[in-house]
């Protein structure tokens, strides 16, 4: 059974050439045969010295090397001296040898790049998508209980926060009343179904307290998730309406 060994960064006998031509700073498309064949035997030898066992295609291309050398150290054709009838063409014996070490540079860039690739992609972290089909009814507002969404709520009691402020009297006596967002709810509700039509977002904020204030925006975010009431609104950024669903009752009745 063939043992294929890897030399420090050797993979194979073309990645030792190449890393001999790198570093004799070698022109790939005129190697010196002598130089690379002795470069590349010295490298043969230190492997059997080390006592292992040389892979067979080592050795394969150390003798397509001394092959290449031999043919490179025959003498040429004297040109003047042919018949000028007979065309030839004298072959490199290198181009072979020219065209495999570039196409397997090739080969080795691309890993390289698919291998950074890899690494890259390894820092990234994924998960499955998870199912939130559990959440929907709480968070989509805008299909159970008309074209408001939580987000257009807090912007519009922004808004009402400002102009209550600014509507504030510049000396107020101010008393503690506390009340609970169930009592304010059924207040609301209260309210809704006595005028039997919508009414403005803003008309449900009677006082100035920011107590009062926040636990009545509390009161009218439960009443939305509960779908006790109906809140709506034409085009974004206009005037929100609300209005009692049909046949509700109290929330202390519920």
């Amino acid at each position: 059974m063939e043992y294929n060994v890897k030399i420090e960064a050797f993979e194979g006998p073309m990645d030792l050439l190449l890393h001999l031509i790198n570093s004799l700073e070698i022109d790939i498309y005129d190697i010196p045969m002598a130089q690379i064949t002795e470069q590349y035997m010295i490298y043969v030898h230190a492997m059997k010295d080390l006592k292992l066992d040389v892979a067979s295609e080592y050795l394969v291309m150390a003798a397509t090397l001394l092959a290449i050398k031999s043919k490179m150290l025959l003498p040429k054709y004297d040109e003047d001296s042919l018949d000028e009838e007979i065309e030839f063409e004298e072959e490199d014996p290198r181009d072979e040898l020219v065209e495999r070490l570039i196409e397997y540079r090739k080969f080795k860039e691309a890993a390289t790049e698919l291998r950074s690739r890899e690494e890259e992609r390894g820092q990234v972290f994924t998960k499955p998508p998870s199912d939130l089909s559990e959440y929907i009814e709480d968070s989509n507002l805008k299909d159970s209980i008309g074209q408001v969404t939580v987000y257009d709520m807090l912007g519009a009691f922004n808004k009402l926060l400002r102009r209550k402020k600014l509507q504030k009297p510049v000396s107020t006596r101010i008393t503690r009343q506390e009340i609970s967002i169930e009592k304010r709810m059924d207040e609301i509700l209260v309210s809704l179904q006595s005028l039997r039509k919508r009414t403005t977002f803003t008309s449900l904020f009677p006082s100035n307290q920011k107590d009062h204030l926040v636990v009545t925006f509390l009161a009218v975010l439960e009443l939305m998730k509960r779908q006790k009431i109906i809140v709506d609104q034409e085009e974004n950024f206009t005037e929100i309406f609300v209005e009692a669903s049909e046949e509700v009752g109290l929330v202390g009745q519920t």
